[in-house]
């Protein structure tokens, strides 16, 4: 249990003794400024309204109900009724020993292991993934690491589009250019290049666009032939895929893709379920289902169509045959689903008729982890300077060169294997870290300089802490794990440290709970910045320390260093022993 719930606890039994109501919570909150100890409740305030008393004086009668433990030194009160909560160094010390000789840090596994699946990533097959793809596959892959190491079982859901129009386009398009030759033998760049053809072709010729439409009908009917060059089609888009998932460092695998086409036989008896419980009907030659519960501006319900009047089937169709998959045959308890807030209406139209349907069991979690958008320096939507869409490949190649000059204009002592796999690390984290550390519900502004910076709130920054408490540790002759080693808090850094360090508990699990890894970003920058404090006014190495406060100080830097590869790790982002 962490720190917080501790004292939650003892205070709120506190609070009880003392008259409060039991639904009054402490509303414990770790403390921002010096003097008002470490940990601060402001619940009395709430309460002594309610109660029609002086809210001080009910703190002082809480703080006399309050029996001080091995965690609290003492408590005391201040303004107008807040409580002042000051952790004993020697709970401290403890706390610290045990989080280093713990594999996990110390940190709180879930008592009951779900089973989370998540949908994220989602691109679409036959063209390049770009960077619209990229906040969905960084978000949701920092979602399922933390889950995986709280200990959740979590089941990676990627629902590329793999199905419809676009490949009976393609085929029809290779049946006209290039006859008889392997579809094998094709760059993925060509498969682009046939994508515009097609679509071009299809735009404007009616005969070729009923071509690929038969096309279609022969995919959907089974047609092997067809089947076959699609599965090449699919080979090579995935080819080009697994390549941008392992440059990125992202933990998605084939093992995890779960394309519309798997769900393709399901398609009519779903159709056929939903008009057989009055779900859905018949409107002008389509399949519709009508939905009271989103009402349009006219107060109408909003229309959902299931099917189309040609009998083809939308992302609704697929989207409602992969909810009811992952409740009956992945026995989901929750699914998480990283899409952008431009899809909400979609989702909740879908998770409603899923419900309504019977679809997925009562307890069953639906959650929309819906995000912004990534812009460019002129407010909009980030394109190329002409106002394409910027390949997602081309991106990460560009932020490995960029960080890749940047190390070589630096007098570093690295050999060139070691540039180079620092430049890949560096350039690839500074990305990812520049989109994780911002809040998950809010678009943001790309910026080169800002996200490669060794200053501020950076992956590089951080990066760049890790290995120079890597090198501190090195140059240490000093065992940080002999029998007689302790960590003894002395001075005010290393508590501000220690209580830093404990409170990774806390975060890992609000983290998760609300899904946004900004939270876990924020931790890892302060937790930086008290390490720099720390370093700064505690001296290690030098020949006047004491060899049981040296050692006792090399444990809170081995401490620090776990706690920031840790939380980086979840975020699918590297660090070097040496940069």
């Amino acid at each position: 249990m962490n720190i917080k719930k501790i004292l939650n606890a003892k205070l709120h039994s506190a609070m009880i003794c003392a008259g409060i109501p039991r639904q009054f919570p402490p509303l414990i909150s770790l403390v921002k400024s010096a003097g008002f100890g470490d940990f601060q409740a402001n619940g009395i305030i709430a309460a002594a309204k309610m109660l029609k008393m002086d809210p001080k004086e009910l703190a002082n009668q809480v703080v006399l109900e309050f029996e001080c433990t091995i965690e609290v030194e003492t408590i005391d009160v201040s303004g107008p009724g807040f409580i002042n909560i000051y952790l004993s160094n020697q709970w401290l010390s403890k706390r610290l020993e045990w989080m280093l000789s713990d594999k996990k840090l110390g940190i709180t596994m879930v008592s009951y292991p779900k089973t989370v699946v998540i949908d994220y990533s989602a691109p679409n097959l036959a063209k390049e993934m770009h960077v619209g793809h990229l906040r969905s596959t960084i978000i949701g892959d920092a979602q399922a690491r933390l889950l995986e190491f709280l200990e959740y079982n979590v089941i990676r859901q990627n629902h590329i589009g793999d199905w419809g129009t676009q490949f009976g386009m393609l085929i029809a398009e290779l049946d006209e250019t290039l006859k008889n030759k392997q579809v094998s033998k094709i760059a993925l760049k060509d498969l682009e290049l046939f994508y515009q053809q097609s679509k071009k072709h299809f735009d404007q010729d009616d005969a070729f666009a009923a071509n690929a439409r038969s096309y279609v009908v022969k995919l959907q009917s089974g047609d092997l032939q067809i089947k076959h060059l699609w599965q090449q089609f699919i080979e090579q888009s995935l080819l080009h895929i697994d390549d941008i998932y392992k440059k990125l460092n992202v933990s998605l695998s084939r093992k995890d893709v779960m394309g519309e086409s798997a769900y393709n036989h399901d398609l009519p008896l779903l159709v056929k379920e939903l008009e057989e419980k009055g779900l859905a009907l018949k409107d002008k030659g389509a399949i519709v289902a009508f939905l009271d519960e989103f009402p349009d501006k006219n107060n109408k319900p909003s229309v959902m169509i299931i099917q189309k009047q040609d009998g083809g089937y939308l992302y609704s169709t697929t989207d409602l045959a992969a909810i009811r998959y992952r409740a009956n045959q992945l026995k989901a308890n929750s699914i998480l689903y990283f899409i952008d807030a431009r899809q909400s209406l979609h989702l909740k139209q879908v998770f409603c008729l899923a419900r309504k349907a019977g679809f997925i069991h009562e307890n069953l979690t639906l959650n929309h982890c819906a995000f912004g958008t990534m812009m460019g320096s002129d407010g909009k939507p980030f394109k190329t300077r002409s106002g394409g869409v910027i390949k997602l490949a081309e991106l990460l190649n560009e932020a490995i060169l960029k960080a890749e000059k940047s190390i070589n204009s630096k007098s570093l002592n690295l050999s060139p294997d070691e540039r180079k796999n620092t430049a890949i690390k560096v350039g690839i984290g500074a990305i990812k870290y520049s989109d994780l550390s911002k809040k998950r519900t809010n678009d943001y502004a790309f910026n080169w300089d800002e996200m490669l910076s060794l200053h501020g709130n950076t992956a590089p920054y951080l990066q760049y802490a890790y290995a120079r408490i890597k090198s501190l540790l090195r140059k240490s002759e000093k065992s940080i794990n002999t029998v007689e080693g302790r960590i003894k808090i002395i001075n005010e850094e290393e508590r501000i440290l220690a209580i830093k360090l404990i409170n990774f508990d806390e975060v890992l699990n609000t983290a998760c709970k609300e899904a946004m890894p900004h939270l876990i970003c924020n931790y890892l920058y302060e937790l930086s910045k008290a390490y720099m404090s720390f370093y700064e006014h505690c001296p290690i190495l030098k020949e006047e320390v004491k060899v049981i406060t040296q050692i006792s100080r090399l444990m809170l830097c081995n401490l620090v260093a776990r706690t920031l590869k840790t939380g980086l790790n979840i975020l699918g982002i590297e660090v070097m022993d040496k940069m």
